[in-house]
């Protein structure tokens, strides 16, 4: 809070605002959550769940992906705890990024033989994942090594 939001709320006489602190306003983001979805029902159950929810502009749904996209000015955890409450299935953040995002995607902690197709697992958040998918001197120096982009590699093909 700034020096001038300090003295706006001094100069402010409302009782409305002694009681009530002021809420930013959060920024429009994209909630992904893995849900199991076996048939159209489901489907239609985990998409009414969601889309009552005070900030929510877009849902979509890909039931061959077992995945929920709501996109809005939400909180990821009320979504989350609100599908797990309406729909009663076991709901969890959507833990996969596309390959080209992490560094070493077929690294022993990232890779993952469940991910959908072109997705790995999002090791950032997992240390002891991301300590494995990190690439030592040795690999880099070996991978860059016979590079196409680096004018002094070897040139015997």
């Amino acid at each position: 809070m700034g020096i001038l939001d300090h003295f706006s709320e001094l100069c402010d006489s409302g009782p409305s605002h002694d009681s009530k602190k002021l809420k930013r306003k959060q920024l429009q983001q994209t909630v992904e959550i893995r849900v199991k979805i076996d048939c159209e029902g489901c489907e239609r159950k985990v998409r009414k769940s969601v889309e009552g929810m005070k900030g929510v502009t877009q849902v979509e749904v890909n039931p061959k992906q077992h995945k929920l996209t709501v996109i809005g000015y939400v909180d990821p955890n009320k979504v989350l705890n609100r599908v797990r409450h309406r729909t009663g299935k076991k709901a969890d953040l959507w833990p996969y990024v596309p390959y080209d995002v992490v560094d070493h995607p077929y690294a022993p902690g990232s890779y993952d033989k469940k991910a959908p197709p072109g997705y790995v697992r999002n090791v950032m958040y997992d240390p002891q994942a991301s300590a494995l998918a990190r690439a030592t001197s040795f690999e880099v120096k070996t991978t860059t090594a016979f590079s196409d982009e680096n004018p002094n590699a070897c040139s015997v093909m």
